[in-house]
C-alpha cells in the first residue's frame, strides 16, 4: 500500500508517498480501504503554515477526512463488517460530551490520517455514511459537515424560523447554510461575486450580501432583519469578520468561533478593544467550536440522509496528484470542497 507523509511546515515538497505492508487490524480495530478523502484548511495551516494548535507527530499520514469502505475488522468489533462504507471521525476518541484533552488525539495530526490507501481506525471512530452520497461526497463530511453541525445545534440549537448568518463559501460555511435550510432557518451570506451570490442562491441562501460592494455589511444584515440582527452567526474570518460579525447579531445571540480561515487576514491586526466592546454592547455569547464528537457525526449523517442532502465539491484529483490538489486549494478560493479520490 502507498500513503503521503508530511512534517510540521515543510511546504508542499514536503509531502511525501512512501510504501508499506498493509496492517492487519487488532482486537477493536477497523482496517478501511480509503476511497476519497477532502482537505481542509488545516491541512495547509500544518504542511504550509507550520502552525497548528493541535499536536502533530512527526512523519504523519496527513488529512483528518476520508471514506471507504471496510476491508478487514479485528477481534470483537461489532460495529462494522467487511464492506460497509464508512468515514473516519477527526476525533475518534471523541465519542460525547464535552470536548477534553484525553479526547484531542486527531487524525491527520497525532494520529495518521486519511491520505493512504489504507487506514487502520479504531471502531469508535467510525461512522456509516449515507447511502445516496458517493465516496468523494461522504468524505467531504468528517470536518467541514460535523463542524456546521455543532456550530447550529451544540449550543443554543437553531430552530425553524430563526435567522443565521454564515461568512463567505467555503466548505463549513456552505454546509451551514444546507443544513440550516434543513432546520427550517432563514439564512444570510456574505460573497465576494455575483456569480458567488447566485450559487449560494441556488443552494438556499434567502439573501446574500458582497461584501466587497458593501464593505459595511453588518448595516446591511441589520437591514434585512430590521434593526434587530440575526440570532446566529457562523463566523470563519477571525480578525477580519468578528467584529462586523457581533454588530450582526441581536441581543444574546449566538456566535460560533469556527477559526480564522480567511485568507487575506493581517499579520497584526489587533482588535481587541473593538472586539470587546462590540460584545458588550450587543451581549453577544461566544462559542468556540472544535469540530465535533462521533455522535454529533453520526446525527449531521443521519439529517443529510433523511434530507438527501449533497455536499458541494469544486474539483477532484486523483491520488497520484494529491500535490496538485494541495496547491490548487492553496492558491484558488474554491466554491465548495477539494477532494482526492482514491481507485
Amino acid at each position: 500500500m502507498k500513503s503521503y507523509h508530511v512534517n510540521m511546515g515543510a511546504g508542499l515538497d514536503g509531502l511525501l508517498i512512501k510504501e508499506h505492508d498493509v496492517p492487519i487490524p487488532g482486537p477493536g480495530e477497523v482496517l478501511v480501504r480509503v476511497r476519497a478523502c477532502s482537505l481542509n484548511f488545516r491541512e495547509l495551516m500544518i504542511l504550509a503554515l507550520g502552525y497548528y494548535p493541535l499536536p502533530i507527530r512527526p512523519d504523519v499520514v496527513p488529512v483528518s477526512d476520508g471514506a471507504g469502505e471496510v476491508a478487514a475488522i479485528g477481534e470483537g468489533v461489532t460495529r462494522a463488517q467487511v464492506g460497509d462504507r464508512v468515514a473516519g471521525a477527526i476525533f475518534p476518541h471523541w465519542n460525547n460530551g464535552p470536548f477534553e484533552q484525553h479526547t484531542s488525539d486527531q487524525l491527520g495530526g497525532s494520529l495518521d490520517g486519511m491520505l493512504t490507501e489504507y487506514a487502520l481506525l479504531p471502531e469508535e471512530g467510525i461512522v456509516h455514511i449515507p447511502d445516496h452520497l458517493s465516496f468523494e461526497e461522504a468524505a467531504t463530511l468528517p470536518c467541514a459537515a460535523v463542524t456546521a453541525w455543532n456550530a447550529l445545534t451544540g449550543g443554543q440549537p437553531v430552530l425553524a424560523g430563526d435567522t443565521l448568518l454564515t461568512l463567505g463559501s467555503g466548505g463549513v460555511s456552505l454546509f451551514a447554510l444546507q443544513l440550516a435550510k434543513v432546520l427550517g432557518a432563514r439564512v444570510i451570506v456574505t460573497t465576494s461575486s455575483a456569480e458567488k451570490a447566485e450559487r449560494l442562491k441556488a443552494l438556499g441562501a434567502d439573501e446574500v450580501i458582497n461584501y466587497r460592494t458593501t464593505p459595511d455589511w453588518h448595516l446591511a444584515v441589520r437591514a434585512l432583519t430590521d434593526g434587530r440582527g440575526v440570532d446566529y452567526v457562523v463566523e470563519v474570518g477571525g480578525p477580519n469578520t468578528i467584529v462586523q460579525s457581533i454588530k450582526s447579531i441581536r441581543f444574546e445571540g449566538e456566535i460560533a468561533l469556527i477559526g480564522a480561515v480567511a485568507r487575506d487576514t493581517p499579520a497584526n491586526n489587533n482588535n481587541i478593544p473593538a472586539l470587546y466592546n462590540a460584545a458588550i454592547i450587543n451581549v453577544a455569547r461566544l462559542r468556540t467550536i472544535a469540530a465535533g464528537s462521533c455522535s454529533q457525526f453520526r446525527a449531521v449523517s443521519q439529517a443529510i440522509a433523511t434530507s438527501k442532502l449533497r455536499p458541494v465539491i469544486d474539483r477532484v484529483f486523483p491520488f497520484e496528484e494529491a500535490k496538485a490538489a494541495y496547491q490548487y486549494y492553496q492558491q484558488s478560493q474554491p466554491f465548495g470542497k477539494v477532494v482526492i479520490t482514491l481507485p
